[in-house]
């Protein structure tokens, strides 16, 4: 038996963190549900995400959730992006960085490999590589 594993983030905004990372790295929707799609739901809470699924950088699945706690992401986990070509690799990360903060700069590493590593906007810590 196999398994897949994806990232599934909460999200103060998932709407808008979803749509961040489809303009960064392309992508499209998948499935999303909303709040107000169960019966009962507060209006308050109606346009919130329950579930949204999207692909990133091909077919890279994330998913994210509105939460309604404050979140705060920590570098305990990232998401590792691997790219077969520099240049795509060096836009994701110039695109991912936009608001965010540059903790790596991209560049090729002693090892081989180009890397870099970023903070996005949301406080979501990616690392991007180019093999």
């Amino acid at each position: 038996m196999g398994a897949q594993i994806h990232s599934y983030l909460m999200s103060e905004d998932a709407s808008g963190q979803a749509n961040f990372y489809m303009e960064s790295l392309g992508g499209e929707i998948q499935f999303l549900t909303t709040f107000g799609e169960t019966p009962g739901t507060p209006d308050a809470m109606k346009d919130k995400v329950m579930h949204l699924a999207f692909t990133v950088a091909g077919t890279n699945t994330l998913m994210i959730s509105d939460s309604f706690e404050p979140v705060s992401y920590n570098r305990n986990i990232s998401i590792s992006l691997n790219y077969d070509d520099v240049s795509e690799a060096s836009t994701a990360y110039a695109k991912l960085s936009e608001g965010g903060e540059s903790k790596y700069p991209f560049a090729l590493q002693p090892w081989g490999a180009y890397y870099g590593e970023v903070v996005d906007k949301f406080g979501v810590t990616w690392m991007i590589t180019k093999q």
